[in-house]
């Protein structure tokens, strides 16, 4: 009798339907990730690779649940290794740093108990500090499509175990853009959602203040399966707020910068033609589309690593550098230490929140009823040319991606074609916190149009 074939690419969806027509079992399914992750073992994919004596006790859970009842029922998800699982070392990427949570996070509690199955512990740059997805003591994780390519960070792992078929989604963390940049340079969709409506309750912190857990998968729908169990009040978590699943709406206006974009890396002219056919295909999709100044959004993003809010990484881990000199990556330890300059006291911190507020204040004015779309990121990098230049290299990342929580901002990234050969190209919606319902309608439109021009039908406007 020949083995049962797993899909390549797991998703929610396909998995849900599957087990309940009998067609697979958890069982099956997991015996092929720990399989594709022992085949993928130099991609550096995993810090807790999935094993049996890792995922058994939450497989033998199965039998006692309903499928039925149960939205996530044997679902695989991989975890980002600064997200605590219950029993199981949290590193966030620096093995002296390590512990062993009792618990599992907040998140992590939730889906478990819709269900899912958690296979790993994935490789990020370490302490959340970074893009690119090489800074990491554990190696650099491969992109899932091209190897010399990087896998963009911090939530690399979790990005390369989806593309990879070990995993339906993966959880990441998202302050400047760790859950969207891997998520486009794969090809798959990541939802960041309005900070304090996921917990953050067992998350190792990058800046508390701005963090939030995203999820990666390849679909819009499997996103918004995992938002529905994971979205939610946490009386334990101090930065959690109500905010329900919103009322999906089409926005009235889809923004778009006026002024022109910068594109960078070895592939910028593809990655700029790329754009280019997206904003083609949003003036399919029967909404006005209007052209705005973006500067905002960019002076918005400058504080982040330009001001004062570096401080707020030193104060949750200057603590342990300063007791462990020489501990850390190189360049992350360099990145952490920038939080300690001395012109960052206590009026400069102030001053960036006042700022910053009046920002916010005009952000929603400009997006009221709006959509923003940019590209997810302006290019990419080899491996190679972020060993040679890390500082440089992860900042370009961020330009389109950093203003997002600052701003109190939503999100959702989409794959938009290719910009080349196993090049995957994404764009990002972002509306306000409140508006979600319009990023979750608009989105749902795009990715409509998009499968209509990959089966050649795009010839007419979209209907809404």
């Amino acid at each position: 009798m020949f083995p049962k074939q797993i899909p390549l690419k797991l998703s929610v969806t396909g998995l849900r339907t599957a087990y309940l027509a009998g067609e697979l079992t958890p069982k099956e399914v997991i015996a092929a990730v720990i399989a594709r992750a022992s085949d993928d073992e130099n991609m550096n994919i995993w810090i807790t690779p999935p094993s049996l004596v890792l995922i058994q006790p939450y497989l033998d859970r199965l039998s006692t649940l309903d499928p039925q009842e149960y939205p996530l029922w044997g679902i695989p998800f991989a975890i980002k290794d600064n997200i605590d699982l219950g029993g199981v070392e949290t590193t966030a990427g620096c093995a002296e740093y390590a512990y062993t949570p009792e618990q599992h996070s907040g998140i992590v509690a939730r889906l478990i108990e819709a269900g899912a199955l958690p296979v790993g512990k994935s490789n990020l740059d370490q302490f959340a500090t970074g893009l690119v997805g090489t800074r990491s003591p554990y190696g650099e994780a491969h992109n899932a499509l091209r190897p010399e390519l990087i896998s963009g960070g911090s939530s690399a792992g979790s990005s390369v175990a989806v593309a990879r078929g070990q995993a339906a989604f993966s959880l990441g963390t998202d302050t400047a853009g760790s859950g969207r940049v891997p998520a486009a340079l794969h090809g798959l969709v990541g939802w960041k959602p309005s900070l304090g409506s996921w917990p953050v309750i067992g998350v190792v912190p990058a800046c508390a203040s701005l963090d939030c857990v995203t999820v990666m998968a390849h679909t819009l729908e499997d996103v918004l399966e995992v938002d529905e169990v994971a979205r939610g009040f946490h009386e334990n978590d101090p930065w959690s707020r109500h905010l329900p699943a919103p009322e999906e709406k089409l926005p009235l206006r889809i923004c778009v910068p006026e002024e022109p974009l910068v594109f960078f890396g070895p592939f910028a002219e593809l990655y700029q033609r790329a754009w280019e056919s997206a904003l083609e295909r949003m003036q399919t999709l029967n909404i006005t589309v209007e052209t705005i100044n973006t500067d905002l959004f960019s002076e918005a993003a400058a504080i982040l690593y330009e001001g004062p809010w570096v401080a707020e990484r030193w104060a949750d881990l200057g603590s342990f550098i300063e007791a462990n000199p020489g501990v850390a990556f190189p360049v992350t330890e360099t990145v952490l230490r920038s939080g300690a300059a001395a012109e960052y006291d206590a009026a400069s911190v102030f001053r960036a929140m006042h700022k910053l507020q009046s920002f916010k204040l005009e952000a929603r004015k400009r997006l009221q009823d709006a959509v923003l779309i940019l590209p997810t990121a302006g290019g990419t990098w080899t491996r190679d040319q972020v060993r040679a230049d890390p500082i440089a290299t992860n900042r370009q990342m961020g330009l389109y991606t950093n203003h997002c929580n600052l701003l109190d901002l939503c999100a959702v990234a989409l794959p938009a074609g290719y910009a080349d050969v196993d090049l995957p190209f994404g764009i990002t919606l972002f509306a306000p916190a409140e508006a979600e319902g319009l990023v979750r309608a608009a989105a749902k439109l795009f990715t409509i149009s998009l499968e209509l021009e990959l089966r050649g039908e795009s010839d007419h406007v979209v209907e809404q």
